[in-house]
């Protein structure tokens, strides 16, 4: 029973992942503005988590008391405005490139531990970041793919670092939401953005056929309904080495749907710069350790022993 529950959580953590990877598809084959986009992501995610919420009774009693509902308003501005940049880093830095960058996600969360609650990460940890960084230094790279500073490369790049450190927030926020289902929590950001952007939507300039529509359609009942659902329900079935692990799902999705749909393709450089990001991300994330083999030879990474 447990073997099949916890494959049922790594089939669910999976297409969690692979739908994640796709969304930059979605986003650019919208045609719609960055404020657009997510403001029909959040309303089409509210509704249909409102949906899956009042159908599991997740929403009475009433779960929030003034202080986490404040929490919860905080997070989701920080979760909406994480969208915002990294949907418009895509037209800079091209889906792979952002997606990569925005995986430094972990690094941003040591950092507000550091700073917030006086936390003091491992050398194995500054390692692993000093690794993350080399490799977003290599992916400054632009000689190939049709990218070029002046297209806004670096635009592109320090946005998706600004949602990094938007998401890295907001997940620092919701970990003082204990005991209020995350469902919950995922529909009250999705509201809160679809309140919040509303001023901005340019409604002159909507959908004239109903593909674009379906693009948007599916940003919000998929992509972030589904998604959050399918997502919810590995992380309460998995252990967290496993969760680490199948996240990378993400951003191989993401850059294999760049390469097939796009084209896109990156120099050695970028290339190598993106799985030096990956690798510190995935040292942070298990808790790898860097350490001197016995002939002095150099060093090596190894999991943490439990």
């Amino acid at each position: 029973m447990r073997s099949q529950v916890r494959l049922s959580g790594r089939l669910e953590m999976i297409a969690a992942m692979a739908l994640s990877g796709t969304i930059g598809y979605f986003v650019v084959e919208s045609g719609q503005s960055v404020w657009n986009v997510v403001f029909f992501r959040c309303l089409f995610g509210a509704l249909s988590l409102f949906a899956y919420c009042w159908a599991k009774g997740l929403l009475a009693p009433w779960p929030f008391s003034a202080r986490t509902l404040m929490l919860a308003i905080v997070s989701g501005a920080a979760i909406v405005l994480n969208w915002v940049l990294l949907f418009s880093s895509y037209g800079h830095a091209s889906i792979s490139v952002a997606t990569a960058v925005y995986n430094t996600q972990p690094f941003f969360l040591i950092l507000l531990g550091m700073i917030l609650f006086g936390e003091r990460p491992t050398g194995d940890a500054l390692g692993f970041i000093a690794l993350a960084f080399v490799g977003l230094l290599m992916v400054t790279q632009v000689e190939a793919g049709g990218l070029s500073w002046s297209s806004g490369y670096g635009i592109g790049l320090l946005q998706a670092l600004g949602a990094a450190f938007l998401y890295a927030v907001a997940s620092v926020i919701v970990k003082q939401l204990k005991g209020i289902p995350p469902h919950v929590i995922a529909l009250m950001q999705a509201m809160l953005g679809t309140v919040m952007l509303l001023p901005l939507a340019n409604f002159s300039n909507l959908p004239t056929n109903f593909l674009p529509w379906g693009y948007l359609a599916v940003l919000g009942v998929v992509h972030t309904g589904i998604m959050y659902i399918l997502l919810y329900a590995a992380l309460q079935k998995l252990p967290t080495p496993i969760i680490a692990v199948l996240s990378f799902t993400y951003p191989a999705v993401a850059i294999l749907v760049d390469y097939v749909a796009y084209g896109r393709d990156l120099t050695l450089g970028q290339w190598s710069g993106i799985g030096l990001i990956l690798l510190g991300s995935a040292g942070v994330n298990l808790k790898w350790r860097l350490s001197m083999n016995r002939s002095g030879m150099g060093q090596h990474a190894r999991p943490a022993k439990t």
